[in-house]
Formats: C-alpha cells, sequence, structure tokens
C-alpha cells in the first residue's frame, strides 16, 4: 500500500451520536487509524476528531472496506467497548460480493490465521501455527451472468484480513481484492466489494441493545 489517495473529504457520514459514543460510516479507501509518513495521515479518526475531539478508536477496518464503525468518546467507554469485542459480544454483520458461484446456501469457514511475514500484511491459513478464526457464511443472491456470488458474513473471532482470506481459500476470492484477488478477479471492481454492513452491542451505560445498520454501496 505504497500509494494512498483517500477519498474526498465530503463531510462525516454519522449513524448515531450521544455523550459517550459516536457511530459513523466509513468510505471505502479511507485509512481506519494515520500510516506511516506524512501522507497517511488522513484518516477517518482525524476527520472525526475535527467535529468530535473527544474520539477514541475502538476497532478497525481494513482501508478498502467500507460500512459501520464505533468510536468512544471517552476512556471509559474505550475500555468496555474494547472488552465487548474482546468478549466476542458485538454482533458484526458483512455483505461482499465474491468471484464464482457458492454452491452452499450457507456454511461455516474454520481456518486458523497467521501473518505471512516475508509477505505482509498479507495473511495466510496456517493449521500448526494460525489463531482459531471462523466465520458464518450465507448466500444472498447469484449473479450466474455475471458469475458472482453475493454473500453475508458473520465474524465469530476477529482476525485480520479474516474475511477476505477465509473467502480465498474457498475459492471465492472478493472482486476488487489487490490482496488476495487475481488480476481478472481485481479488475471485476474498482474497489474491494466487502462493507460492514451492521454493528450490535449493549450500550456500555444504559444497558440499552443497540444495532447500527448502514446500506451497502454496491
Amino acid at each position: 500500500m505504497n500509494e494512498y489517495h483517500p477519498p474526498v473529504d465530503e463531510g462525516l457520514d454519522v449513524l448515531f451520536h450521544d455523550t459517550e459514543l459516536l457511530v459513523v460510516n466509513k468510505p471505502s479507501g479511507l485509512l481506519s487509524v494515520p500510516g506511516r509518513g506524512e501522507h497517511k495521515k488522513d484518516c477517518l479518526i482525524t476527520r472525526v476528531q475535527v467535529d468530535y475531539p473527544d474520539a477514541l478508536i475502538v476497532h478497525r477496518l481494513d482501508m478498502e472496506t467500507s460500512g459501520v464503525m464505533v468510536m468512544a468518546r471517552n476512556k471509559s467507554v474505550h475500555r468496555q467497548l474494547g472488552l465487548l469485542f474482546q468478549e466476542r459480544e458485538v454482533q458484526k454483520r458483512y455483505v461482499a460480493i465474491v468471484d464464482g458461484q457458492i454452491r452452499e446456501a450457507s456454511g461455516i469457514i474454520d481456518l486458523p490465521l497467521i501473518c505471512d511475514w516475508p509477505n505482509r500484511p498479507r495473511q495466510i491459513v496456517d493449521h500448526e501455527h494460525g489463531k482459531p478464526s471462523i466465520t458464518r457464511f450465507k448466500v444472498l443472491w447469484r449473479n450466474i451472468e455475471e458469475g458472482t456470488t453475493r454473500v453475508e458474513l458473520e465474524p465469530e473471532t476477529g482476525r485480520s484480513h479474516q474475511l477476505r482470506v477465509h473467502l480465498q481459500s474457498m475459492g471465492h476470492p472478493i472482486l476488487g481484492d489487490r490482496l488476495y484477488a487475481n488480476e481478472q478477479q481485481q479488475a471485476k471492481a474498482t474497489r474491494l466489494l466487502l462493507h460492514a454492513l451492521s454493528l450490535g452491542f449493549v450500550h456500555p451505560l444504559t444497558a440499552e441493545p443497540l444495532r447500527f445498520i448502514c446500506d451497502v454501496p454496491f
């Protein structure tokens, strides 16, 4: 990811905010946090902090992934939200368009993942040293003419690039994936066709069940 061309800042897409937390829609092509070097300072958290100086990052989405992200607005809520993610008490759903026709209507991908250090940030399946990684999937529809499948994904774990590697391991890379798809599969989309559709969790202070949905842009 040597070249970085973040999307034009057209203002925040705020889905929810109160005194404790903030939920926004991250656009594709924008880093969640600053990268190395001056040219990678423009990112979601720096844009958010212009309007919400107290905002703190709780989790991340890959640069090319769009969709729902939650941020804390104080250190106490930051800790509590972090624990919810750590203890897998946040319900996450994604939508992707992948190459080929997934035959099964639904299923579970259970493949351990580890960083491919010589080729980082790539991740690989490693049954000996990899960390447990589980993804549930459900086919939404198949496009016979284009040879693609739209699929809903529910990660039970939150490994780096988990959804991208799991789908590649099935033989169905996500369209537009510059790390895990071949040139032909990359050329089928102008961006990574992966979107964080929804987040569900209990409000750290009010204990109210919350669920935020952000429409899929593709």
